[in-house]
């Protein structure tokens, strides 16, 4: 199995993660530094990236990850795709369709995420459009 295959797989296993809210298994994927910036410009670390399923604080009706294009870089990876979900936190709507940057790094033999990065989906501004 090449890199693009084991980090998709291993995106498969964080959707399912996420959707279930597992924070064991999320724990075991991700480094001790990771770092999610939220699609808001918000910051979590590891914990608090793992304390939002705390007593249903976060739940994620739906997850697809999906249009993803891996690049391998020696022992780390960027993987750019599409992430979009069905969610509520604290019982308000998380809704959306995002870009999604993950960061992974291997160690010991497999592949972890480092980082998220997670930005809206939207149209170019008029001026890079190359129009008025």
């Amino acid at each position: 199995m090449g890199t693009a295959e084991e980090i998709i797989e291993l995106g498969n296993r964080w959707v399912a993660a996420e959707t279930a809210g597992d924070t064991a298994t999320l724990a075991g994927m991700a480094t001790p530094d990771f770092t999610l910036v939220g699609p808001l410009g918000f910051v979590l670390n590891r914990d608090q990236w793992l304390q939002r399923y705390e007593g249903g604080g976060l739940v994620t009706r739906r997850l697809d990850w999906r249009e993803v294009e891996v690049r391998e870089h020696g022992d780390s990876a960027i993987a750019v795709g599409v992430h979009d979900q069905e969610a509520t936190h604290r019982g308000n709507a998380v809704d959306g369709r995002f870009r999604s940057t993950h960061v992974l790094v291997r160690e010991d033999g497999r592949w972890l995420l480092a980082g998220m990065h997670l930005s809206p989906i939207g149209a170019p501004p008029a001026f890079a459009r190359g129009g008025a």
